[in-house]
């Protein structure tokens, strides 16, 4: 897994409240056990015409200023529904780094929300800056804001440790474990 330290980008605001995973990834794109290729259906509902397929122009992520939006500043209960992994992995496909909300890793209050939620509606000059070794969220007028965030999640986040690679730091105690019950149950090995 990539580190996550620091990150400067465009954020793009979507005040949706509640958005579900089906509306982050529909059911019927989930027919892939990869984490690519699923950004260009990231919103279908939202950034497609039902009828003809075409971008709808008044999507955030269709607007040219939000485009490679990097920051996703969402609206309360932001990724709520079924726990489908390809939610998250649509919008980091799609380029999507960090979601700010009031209820997700990164944690504002409501009106916290509201005004990264406005600045970010001022398009391609909307940089925010997420530093998440000092948990703090600069705006592109140099307003901080503080976040919380748990710490265990903070240290993977900031090392780069997804579950696999937290099961590979003990790579030695299961080696030694796995030698000492292998000596001591070889029919098991048999």
């Amino acid at each position: 897994m990539e580190k996550f330290t620091k990150l400067t980008a465009v954020a793009a605001p979507l005040p949706i409240v509640n958005c579900d995973t089906d509306k982050i990834i529909p059911a019927r794109f989930l027919k892939t056990l990869t984490r690519t290729g699923l950004g260009k259906n990231l919103f279908d509902p939202l950034r497609y015409d039902p009828k003809t397929g075409e971008e709808n122009p008044d999507f955030v992520l269709n607007k040219p200023a939000y485009r490679n939006s990097e920051i996703l500043v969402a609206g309360h209960n932001f990724g709520c529904g079924s726990s489908r992994e390809h939610a998250p992995w649509a919008l980091l496909d799609f380029g999507i780094r960090c979601v700010i909300s009031t209820d997700l890793l990164i944690k504002v209050s409501p009106e916290e929300l509201e005004q990264l939620m406005e600045g970010a509606e001022r398009g391609a000059n909307a940089t925010m800056t997420v530093d998440l070794e000092s948990q703090e969220i600069t705006n592109s007028d140099g307003e901080k804001i503080i976040f919380e965030v748990d710490s265990f999640k903070k240290h993977c986040l900031l090392n780069g440790l997804d579950d696999i690679g937290l099961t590979l730091k003990k790579e030695s105690s299961i080696s030694a474990y796995e030698e000492k019950q292998k000596a001591s149950e070889p029919w098991l090995y048999a």
